[in-house]
């Protein structure tokens, strides 16, 4: 009986062209490279200090736990990329706005706390210092929506 209930696949799947897979590879690397610098520039003390302040208030933790909860979705995104699936990438755009909207008003003044912002005197210098730091994630949107063959690859899918 097991032989009509499944479906079989008429084609073969295509493999990820080499723009996708750097782009998901891209993002893997970074986040853990985030993490591992954060580590090391703060030591498992600055580290349980860093998570004592950020759950002191609930925005605090709110703001904490949306940050957790954005790169597990980042990594979550990055393996459902290599699978062809369109939606993954469309999220981590929205998953970057969304980091970089929150960085630009925390660290304008607009949002809450400061704990998590960008530190600058000026507009300008605000707005640099962010481009300089999302420019890696910039760099893998270009690279899952700009190519052709990169669209063509989920568009197929």
């Amino acid at each position: 009986m097991e032989w009509f209930s499944k479906q079989r696949q008429s084609h073969a799947r295509i493999n990820a062209p080499a723009l996708v897979q750097v782009a998901a590879i891209a993002i893997i690397s970074t986040r853990c490279l985030d993490l591992f610098m954060l580590f090391n520039m703060l030591g498992v003390r600055g580290v349980s200090d860093f998570v004592h302040r950020s759950v002191q208030t609930w925005s605090l933790t709110l703001v904490f736990l949306a940050s957790l909860l954005l790169l597990c979705i980042e990594f979550r995104c990055a393996f459902v990329i290599m699978k062809g699936r369109n939606w993954g990438r469309w999220i981590y755009m929205v998953s970057q706005i969304i980091a970089a909207g929150y960085l630009g008003a925390a660290s304008l003044g607009f949002g809450y706390p400061e704990l998590f912002s960008i530190a600058g005197e000026t507009p300008r210098e605000i707005f640099t210092s962010l481009i300089m730091q999302k420019l890696p994630d910039i760099l893998v949107v270009l690279l899952l929506f700009m190519p052709e063959e990169s669209r063509r690859f989920f568009r197929l899918q």
